[in-house]
């Protein structure tokens, strides 16, 4: 079951005076007490509205939507944190499916994926094609099918964001946070949402090439951290293509017509031994990362084993009613009593 007082609705606002309200009213009507609005200094009437409704308000120290989360987290006391849009594109009404698999400890991370029920004009078709772009690449460098990683509408709990490392400040926060779940083990679940489109008086703040470019940027920056072998396989695999590229044409030159290119030789053996290093780091990267990760699980394992041992049975240490009278016999004192440490 949902406790709505264990939850904080998480708001990330710039400019949304159309629509910050129509959100927060929605999330008051199905339940949810604490709304935490963190604008990027917005200069219409973003602010205003929402402390009239009720919800919390803070000014963000910085720009962009990865700071603002970041930042807003030290203003959270709740344990469970439910991070949505403030463009009134995701259903308040669904948030019980978004955070249900946290209560039920199914997962610390959950995405909603906007593709199971997108209505009509709710994403432009360049958007949809660079978000299936985006998660084919996120899928083959770090080997997750989180089907929709750029997805808004998202809830965690507390104690696994502190365990993130973020340092995205715009909209590569949702990619950040989807790569550092992977990258530490954070058990983390999809779940069907509704994306709706934007109210048509209101204005996006996406811009698909400049975002989409900073978010391919942030997947293949973090694979040093998440998948080191192809961070540094695939440049020095660019490196090994050039060297042979060069070589052949030096060789067809000197035999073709006889003449030689002594300096796009040499550039080829010196590409040619970069590109073999830089595999052979990724190789041993990768070795060292899969090390890595096998004793944090074993170390993971050992602390759940030792808080099951250590957790109490709820076992009654009264006297039992034999034990009780005046007349009992006393027990060997050579002897431990059953249930005593």
């Amino acid at each position: 079951m949902i406790r709505h007082e264990d939850v904080c609705v998480l708001i990330p606002t710039y400019n949304e005076a159309e629509n910050i309200g129509d959100v927060i009213e929605r999330f008051e009507g199905v339940g949810f007490e604490h709304i935490l609005v963190i604008d990027g200094g917005s200069d219409d009437r973003t602010r205003q509205i929402a402390e009239n409704l009720g919800a919390t308000v803070h000014i963000q120290g910085g720009d962009g939507k990865g700071q603002a989360v970041r930042e807003a987290i030290d203003y959270i006391s709740q344990p469970y944190i439910l991070l949505v849009d403030g463009d009134s594109t995701y259903r308040p009404e669904e948030a019980g499916r978004v955070l249900a698999p946290l209560f039920t400890g199914e997962a610390e991370h959950v995405i909603g994926n906007r593709f199971a029920d997108m209505e009509s004009g709710a994403m432009t078709r360049l958007n949809q094609i660079g978000n299936g772009i985006i998660n084919r690449v996120f899928r083959t460098v770090h080997g997750r099918n989180l089907v929709d990683i750029l997805s808004g509408y998202r809830a965690f709990t507390r104690e696994s964001f502190e365990r993130l490392s973020l340092s995205a400040d715009g909209f590569g926060i949702e990619t950040e946070m989807s790569v550092e779940c992977v990258r530490n083990n954070i058990r983390t679940t999809v779940v069907p949402i509704t994306y709706e489109p934007r109210p048509d008086e209101s204005e996006t703040n996406l811009r698909p090439f400049r975002d989409g470019g900073n978010i391919i940027v942030t997947l293949y920056r973090l694979a040093k951290k998440n998948n080191p072998l192809f961070y540094f396989g695939s440049v020095g695999g660019l490196s090994i293509l050039a060297a042979v590229g060069l070589s052949l044409f030096v060789v067809y030159r000197w035999v073709v017509a006889s003449i030689s290119h002594e300096v796009l030789a040499l550039a080829a053996g010196v590409a040619l031994l970069f590109g073999v290093q830089l595999v052979m780091f990724g190789v041993l990267s990768d070795l060292i990362l899969t090390s890595n990760r096998e004793q944090s699980q074993r170390i993971e394992y050992l602390i759940d084993e030792i808080d099951t041992i250590d957790a109490p049975t709820g076992a009654d240490d009264s006297p039992s009613p034999e034990m009780a009278g005046d007349d009992h016999e006393e027990p060997d004192v050579g002897h431990e009593a059953v249930g005593e440490k």
